[in-house]
């Protein structure tokens, strides 16, 4: 019988975290003494998706997390799904033209996705008619969640490919593709 897929394996491990990264934000209240700003594990944990993993566990991530963060947070219950949702889809598609093996790659893409998910939740809380806090701290909050993204991403990628190989074992070589066989051809 074969074992589980990596992508099951990968969606698990993702899912997981995104419920530890909510539960850690809301109940660890550090990085916001420390930053003047909240620190959010969720966009660094998207990019991650969309570079490493398939379309559904994308999707499944951004519903999922936004939802968990949504619920202990003061936004509205699901306006984080959808800015979750387009970044990683985005990314997605587009993986094919960034260097996504790269470290200093997978450090801008998390700078973009730590800075594009809270842009696009403050344009939906304010299409809703919502008056979200905004001042000149909102500019350092926006930067600190940027940069953490941004740091966070290469890890998280470099943690999920050790996970991944520590939840899977490699495919055993066919015995006809042996690479140090050696075939004679013709009169011996």
């Amino acid at each position: 019988m074969g074992g589980v897929p990596m992508n099951v394996i990968q969606t698990i491990l993702l899912l997981a975290a995104a419920l530890l990264a909510v539960f850690v934000q809301t109940a660890w209240q550090l990085p916001r003494g420390l930053l003047g700003a909240q620190v959010d594990l969720l966009p660094p944990l998207v990019a991650c998706a969309a570079l490493t993993g398939s379309l559904p566990t994308v999707a499944l991530l951004a519903v999922c997390g936004g939802l968990w963060f949504d619920s202990l947070s003061t936004n509205p219950l699901g306006v984080t799904v959808l800015p979750l949702l387009v970044t990683g889809v985005v990314l997605h598609q587009r993986r094919h033209l960034i260097l996504r093996h790269e470290p200093f790659a997978q450090f801008v893409v998390g700078c973009v996705a730590g800075a594009a998910v809270p842009a696009m939740v403050i344009i939906s809380l304010l299409s809703m008619g919502l008056n979200p806090l905004l001042g000149w701290p909102s500019l350092w909050q926006w930067l600190v969640l940027a940069l953490a993204g941004g740091a966070a991403t290469p890890l998280f990628i470099h943690l999920f490919g050790r996970l991944g190989d520590a939840f899977t074992h490699p495919l055993a070589a066919l015995p006809g593709n042996d690479p140090r066989r050696e075939i004679k051809r013709g009169r011996s």
